[in-house]
């Protein structure tokens, strides 16, 4: 389940990942699977080559890709999430979710 973002925020998230931009979309998310985790960064790109290669570079194999038809994204959670979020800069969803 997903929470903690609003409409405009997702279609902005889309149409980047649409336009061939790598995107970050954090919210609140609840999954039994992963105790502990509390949000989930979805970075997505419908260019399958540029996410697979933005995701080596972050120790993040292909194989890992949601491949979802039309928005294709890696999700990331946990120390991975906060680490990967820190060196990409993106210092207002870091504060926002206090990760």
């Amino acid at each position: 389940m997903a929470f903690g973002i609003d409409r405009h925020e997702l279609k902005r998230w889309k149409t980047e990942v649409e336009r061939g931009r790598i995107s970050f979309l954090t919210h609140y998310w609840l999954d039994d699977r992963f105790p502990g985790c509390h949000t989930v960064t979805k970075v997505g790109c419908n260019d399958l080559e540029k996410l697979a290669a933005w995701g080596r570079s972050h120790g993040l194999k292909p194989a890992w890709i949601d491949l979802n038809r039309d928005y294709p994204h890696f999700d990331l959670f946990g120390e991975k999430q906060a680490n990967i979020l820190r060196k990409e800069k993106q210092w207002d969803q870091i504060n926002r979710f206090k990760l």
